[in-house]
Order: C-alpha cells, then structure tokens, then sequence
C-alpha cells in the first residue's frame, strides 16, 4: 500500500470560479445568499447532504458567503480558485471514487462527490439549511 499527502500550492493565476463550497456553519449563510441569488433571477443548480452546500453556476451568478470555498475546474476536479493540489488532480479525482459524470470536489481537509444535480428552480428549496439565516 502507498500512501501519497495531499499538498497545496499557491495557483497564478487564479481559476474562474465555478462552483462555491460552504461546510458546516458556514452553510445557512450560502443558502441564503443562494437563494437571494435565484429570486433575482439567476440559474444555479445545488447539491447539499445538510453539512455542506456546492452552488454551481456561471462565475458572475454565484453567490458570496463569508466562510465559503470559490472553486474552478482543474480538469474535471473542483478545487479552490487560487489553489493547485499536489500531485495531480485528476489523480486526487480517481482516489476520491468519483464515477464518470459526477461532480468532485477537494478543498483543504475535505472531498466531496456528488450526481451532478438539476438547477435550482424554487428559492424556497434552500429553507431547510437556513438555520438562523432566514
């Protein structure tokens, strides 16, 4: 058995946002400003399992969240915009069992996988994470 450390190092320049990750108590304040975000008319779609919330959309459309991870693409692996993860994403990609077509996404201390999910029609979906944001 091998075992490999994942090691960040600082990416210039920075990747267009894709996605946006809040974990844990960061999480109502995402949902909130999500939904803000879709009653102003914007598209996004949304994969949460209660304890984090990924918002995919257009760079332009996602919503800011204090707390939260911005995430681009470095090959078919979401990670932080100004991060490159050592080695190889596509490698951390393959470690995390992410099947072809789905979402995966690595930020310090976590990894994610996810079925890509359909965009987000109804603000009021997010009311469940709120919390005390509402």
């Amino acid at each position: 058995m091998t075992t490999v450390r994942l090691r960040w190092e600082r990416r210039e320049p920075p990747l267009t946002a894709a996605a946006v990750l809040a974990l844990g108590p960061a999480v109502p304040a995402l949902a909130a400003a999500t939904r803000d975000r879709l009653r102003a008319g914007h598209r996004l779609s949304a994969a949460t399992d209660g304890t984090a919330l990924l918002v995919l959309g257009p760079a332009d459309d996602l919503p800011w969240a204090d707390g939260a991870h911005y995430l681009g693409l470095d090959g078919r692996l979401l990670v932080p915009t100004t991060a490159r993860p050592l080695p190889a994403a596509d490698l951390w990609r393959s470690a995390l069992g992410a099947a072809d077509g789905q979402l995966c996404a690595l930020v310090p201390g976590h990894g994610l996988v996810a079925d890509v999910p359909p965009p987000l029609t109804d603000p009021e979906a997010l009311a469940a994470l709120l919390g005390g944001a509402a």
